[in-house]
């Protein structure tokens, strides 16, 4: 599962604009051009040994030759903290306090989090950050070409709020955002809980997750990336107020596709969606918020705007120094893990998704097809099992394979007469159907190199990899949903009436995947 900055409409705030006088002009003469070209020539051919200074998430060769924690003491000493900087620049009073939690590794700085500064009661406003240290869309490229970037189907909310990132992250302590810049940097897209997103794991790494569909989720995932990194040159010369504020920063030449997924991925990790806003407002980096803030699927509290600002109101009573959690949504595990880097146990919304398919080389698919939708399926359906409910998703998904098992035509004149989702099936029909379901489950549980047993005691290692541990309670978790539903199938077969009846064959049976 799972920051803030201000640009106004085609211009930058008045503090922005202080050390920012650069030419908006497009009309150079050519002399100036070549120079230009020149300098951006050397500034691509230096990228990569100089791009570590302007990535949103220091890249692993950079932290580890960092000196020691001291450096940044004393950075911290020169500019504050996070909280600190958040109250000279409008932060009101308010009822929390960062503190620190050592990092899973060790060469990596501590993980701050955000933390009840004395006793709070349900109801109570932990804070409230005025909408000055918000960063949405709306501060970043102003309204009229966020209508327009948004329409293009090229570019995502959270690619926008990268690339304003990276730029930013470019004018180096003269940025506003700095001292903001420099806790992502730190949180290094990681919350309290976990670890980096399976976005930017190895490929040894993402094998811990071979077997689960969230493998290819992630590869998916990190091809959209790839092709927001293309698009992002055409919206930046679309985007005015990016354009105007740097206009001989390309963004492809300025930051290789590795530099952007990063920045990406920390975006991404602490990124809120707030309800009730304009369009351009509904995705907000606030300083306060995650990944400093823990997310939790059983939590009620939620991030609002409200007026000019947005504040969070506890949904449950905390000790002064307890972390401070919020709602992350109806998630999934594999999306919290995806977005956020964590997994939670006590997910009610934890999920997989099964698809099945009526076959098209079937002489009587169309008909069977106008049947399905008739019921409220397609020909092509996606069955969400939740965990706690896979016998419901069974039998939720038995009369549509068993209008997938149907052959004879006169039966299916039957069935295209009869009401409802009912298919009346033959007992050998139903076996056949639900010996289907029994392969399928234990196929998709074979498909991981891991029994549920040896998850277990993987897990009980002390000094397991952070990464392998969440990727291993993820994979847990759905083998837990795949078993249930694998005995939630025996347990009908065990209730037919007529164990000695040999399964139908069917030509045409459906497909599971």
């Amino acid at each position: 599962m799972e920051a803030a900055f201000v640009q106004q409409g085609d211009c930058i705030s008045s503090s922005f604009r202080l050390w920012n006088h650069r030419p908006t002009s497009l009309v150079v003469s050519r002399v100036s051009i070549l120079v230009r070209n020149k300098h951006r020539n050397a500034r691509f051919s230096n990228m990569c040994s100089a791009s570590n200074s302007d990535t949103l998430v220091a890249g692993r060769i950079q932290e580890e030759k960092k000196k020691s924690s001291n450096v940044v003491s004393k950075k911290e000493d020169e500019y504050g903290d996070l909280k600190s900087w958040m109250h000279k620049n409008g932060l009101p009073p308010c009822k929390v306090v960062l503190k620190d939690k050592p990092s899973h590794n060790a060469k990596h700085s501590p993980i701050h989090y955000v933390a009840a500064s004395e006793d709070l009661q349900a109801g109570d406003v932990a804070f409230s950050v005025p909408n000055s240290l918000v960063v949405t869309l709306e501060r970043v490229l102003g309204n009229e070409t966020v209508a327009e970037l948004l329409t293009t189907n090229k570019l995502s909310e959270l690619a926008c709020l990268a690339l304003y990132l990276m730029y930013e992250k470019k004018q180096g302590k003269k940025s506003f955002w700095y001292p903001y810049i420099r806790e992502l940097d730190r949180q290094r897209g990681r919350g309290q809980l976990a670890v980096e997103s399976p976005l930017l794991w190895s490929q040894a790494e993402l094998n811990y997750l071979t077997g689960s569909p969230t493998k290819a989720e992630v590869l998916e995932r990190a091809e959209g990336i790839k092709r927001e990194y293309n698009e992002l040159d055409t919206v930046w010369f679309m985007a005015g107020s990016l354009f105007q504020q740097y206009p001989y920063d390309i963004p492809t030449e300025a930051f290789s596709y590795e530099i952007f997924k990063q920045a990406f991925v920390a975006v991404q990790s602490c990124v809120v969606h707030l309800q009730k806003v304009s369009l351009a407002r509904r995705f907000a980096l606030v300083p306060l918020g995650p990944p400093l803030l823990s997310y939790r699927s059983n939590c009620k509290a939620m991030l609002t705007a409200v007026d000019d600002a947005v504040q969070l109101v506890v949904d449950r009573p905390y000790k002064a120094g307890e972390p401070i959690v919020v709602w992350c949504g109806p998630q999934p595990n594999s999306k919290l893990l995806i977005n956020y880097g964590f997994v939670d146990e006590d997910n009610s919304h934890d999920r997989l998704v099964l698809q099945a398919a009526l076959s098209t080389e079937d002489p009587q698919y169309q008909e069977k097809r106008m049947a399905a939708q008739r019921n409220g399926k397609l020909s092509l359906q996606t069955f969400h099992v939740y965990a706690g409910k896979e016998r419901d998703a069974v039998l939720d998904m038995l009369p549509y394979l068993r209008l997938g098992y149907v052959s004879d035509a006169s039966e299916m004149q039957s069935v295209l007469s009869s009401q409802g989702p009912i298919c009346p099936v033959s007992p050998c029909m139903e076996r056949a159907v639900l010996d289907q379901l029994v392969d399928f489950f234990n196929r998709r549980l074979a498909g991981y190199p891991t029994t549920l047993a040896e998850d277990e005691t993987l897990l009980a290692e002390r000094n397991l990899d952070p990464k392998k541990r969440v990727a291993t309670q993820l994979v847990r978790l759905e083998k837990r949903i795949l078993s249930a539903c694998l005995q939630a199938t025996v347990d009908l077969i065990d209730l037919l009436p007529d164990h000695s009846v040999s399964p139908c064959p069917a030509p045409y049976v459906p497909i599971l995947k």
